[in-house]
């Protein structure tokens, strides 16, 4: 009988003979329930959604039954733009005046369920200004708790969710509509009501990604109301949802405080140690959020240092029995976290002197053969990090590090390398004994002169230029240049003299002027076929140059006079001309060296 009442639906739709009317209405909610999507293409195919509009007034007793109707044929995507075309949406916005709770029910479920996945439902709310109603409805039902109250709120809060979920533009509209004080307070007082906590959070979670959203938050107590939330949570799938929220959130430095500061650290500490033997798929996952996130927590300064005590913390204490546990995860984490508390001296020298440097070692040790990458780049990290305060350099070397670090160099793994080559870097710095026994081991030499040419990884070529300038640097060794020399590293140096970062390019121009200094005659060779006096020349010719990159080219040619084939190239290349406008350069020490550097340039000619 679908067919015979929407026929009868026409009819009395246009003389509103209210008593039938009802009936029919009736009849189509019952088809509706029984078979929906039949149900739906009918409607559409008999034309009675356009008189749908003018059934939904304010006045009328149908109204809310009507917007129930459009609620259950929205379910359908192929509703909604029909919907739409309608022209319901302006009538259903304005219902969101009505003071009747049934008509808004109705109302917000039918406006919710044609934003879903809709870009012209959403744009036609946007349109009528229906999200501002509804977070107004918000704000005046948020202290009321009686349950039809909590259920308008509920499809309120889906609604809002529908319409902004996935669109930067709108989600940003409902922040500076002020939703999320908002929610944050719903959050609150109707913590006890699932499905509303439910929505609230979905809601967090994709307000939660916007980076304009954050401040708002910081600004609210979300993060005691989560972690309160948190601890009431057993289930696995309700604690999931509330890690969706935190994990956004936490990315600001404000709210990490704020998390620590509501007891987060607590819940997440104990997470671990009940999971951490479970070898079910939900307790390994929630094991791995809850270590990451503790992780997160400690990239803020503030909250990393409130957690560290002075190195007395129980909580830095708890994440150093990680290292040597069993579980990657945890070792993971534990490494990743010692990275993060060596962000500064005091915690580094710390940590150093009460032996963290054997835990990452023996960590070290278990992944050489076949390891997991993620724990050694964690673990050399860490180190790197540790070896930044000059105390500990030669702590570190005594204990062995770079014993254990010389173990990965066989690693293919270009993350794993460049932290390698960074701890090694930091290892060596102003430590002329070790930089001199690692510049003569060859078999790093040629790794190193190998990944100079790594042009796939950037930041490995980078890190093996800095480290091959770093051994001759500090060792200022003969022997050390030798290896060097005879490993095929000049050029990798010279090319590294017009590197765009000006700190390599000074780097290298020192390494060149000590090879000058001390071996000119074995690198004479390679010096020549890299074109390094012609680099030189449009250094110095080059007015965007640094004075210290003017400054050290000049030492370098001054240097290289003791060559005579390098010397020739030189005067062929007119150095005079360069020079001599240089001794009028604002900066003095570019200015002295030009004097200088000119007045060898003349004594030799």
């Amino acid at each position: 009988n679908l067919s015979d009442t929407l026929k009868k639906l026409k009819i009395t739709a246009a003389d509103r003979t209210e008593g039938s009317l009802e009936g029919c209405l009736d009849c189509l909610l019952q088809a509706l329930a029984q078979n929906n999507a039949e149900t739906s293409e009918k409607i559409q195919g008999s034309g009675i959604l356009q008189l749908f509009a003018n059934l939904l007034t304010p006045q009328a007793s149908c109204t809310a039954k009507v917007a129930n109707i459009i609620a259950e044929v929205a379910k359908n995507e192929f509703m909604r733009i029909p919907c739409v075309d309608a022209g319901l949406i302006s009538p259903l916005v304005q219902l969101l005046n009505s003071k009747d709770q049934e008509v808004l029910l109705q109302t917000g479920r039918a406006l919710g369920n044609i934003c879903y996945d809709s870009h012209e439902g959403r744009s036609a709310v946007d349109q009528a200004g229906g999200a501002q109603i509804v977070i107004d409805h918000l704000r005046s039902l948020c202290s009321r708790t009686d349950p039809a109250s909590e259920k308008l709120m509920t499809v309120f809060c889906g609604m809002l969710m529908n319409y902004s979920n996935e669109n930067d533009s709108l989600q940003a509209q409902l922040i500076s509509m002020g939703v999320i004080p908002t929610l944050v307070k719903l959050l609150g007082i109707h913590c006890h009501n699932a499905a509303l906590t439910e929505m609230c959070l979905v809601a967090f979670g994709n307000l939660a990604e916007l980076e304009s959203s954050k401040e708002q938050f910081a600004s609210t107590n979300i993060a005691e109301e989560l972690v309160k939330l948190f601890k009431k949570q057993i289930e696995h799938d309700k604690r999931e949802m509330i890690f969706e929220v935190l994990a956004p959130l936490a990315e600001n430095d404000a709210i990490k405080l704020q998390l620590v500061e509501a007891g987060l650290v607590e819940c997440l500490l104990e997470i671990v140690q009940q999971k951490v033997d479970s070898n079910k798929e939900d307790d390994v996952a929630e094991l791995k959020t809850a270590s990451d996130l503790m992780v997160l927590l400690l990239l803020g300064d503030e909250s990393m240092q409130k957690l560290f005590e002075g190195g007395k913390g129980s909580v830095f204490q708890r994440v150093l029995s990680w290292i040597p546990s069993n579980n990657h995860q945890l070792q993971l984490a534990g490494a990743l976290a010692i990275a993060n508390f060596a962000r500064n001296d005091g915690n580094c020298i710390h940590m150093v002197d009460n032996g963290i440097v054997e835990k990452l070692m023996d960590l070290l040790d278990r992944h050489v053969e076949d390891g997991n990458v993620t724990v050694q780049h964690a673990a050399l990290s860490a180190l790197r990090n540790l070896a930044i305060p000059v105390v500990n350099k030669a702590k570190m070397l005594s204990a062995g590090v770079t014993e254990t670090v010389l173990k990965f160099l066989k690693s293919e793994m270009p993350p794993v390398q460049f932290k390698l080559l960074g701890t090694l870097r930091m290892l060596i710095d102003a430590q002329a004994e070790a930089a001199e026994q690692l510049g003569k081991n060859a078999k790093l030499v040629e790794r190193l002169v190998e990944w100079c040419e790594a042009k796939d990884h950037a930041g490995v070529m980078g890190e093996s230029n800095r480290l091959l300038s770093a051994l001759i640097r500090h060792s200022k060794s003969k022997d050390v240049i030798k290896t060097i020399v005879q490993s095929g590293g000049i050029k990798h140096l010279v090319t590294m003299a017009t590197s765009e970062h000006v700190i390599m390019q000074n780097e290298a121009l020192v390494a060149l002027a000590l090879i000058a200094a001390l071996e000119l005659g074995p690198a004479e060779k390679d010096l020549t076929s890299a074109q390094l006096v012609q680099i030189l020349h449009r250094l110095l010719a080059d007015e965007r140059s640094a004075p210290e990159i003017k400054y050290n080219s000049m030492v370098l040619i001054c240097a290289l006079m003791g060559s005579e084939s390098l010397y020739k190239e030189v005067q062929d290349l007119a150095f005079l001309d360069v020079v001599s406008k240089l001794r009028s350069h604002e900066n003095k020490s570019v200015a002295q060296q030009a004097s200088l550097t000119e007045q060898r340039l003349t004594v030799e000619s």
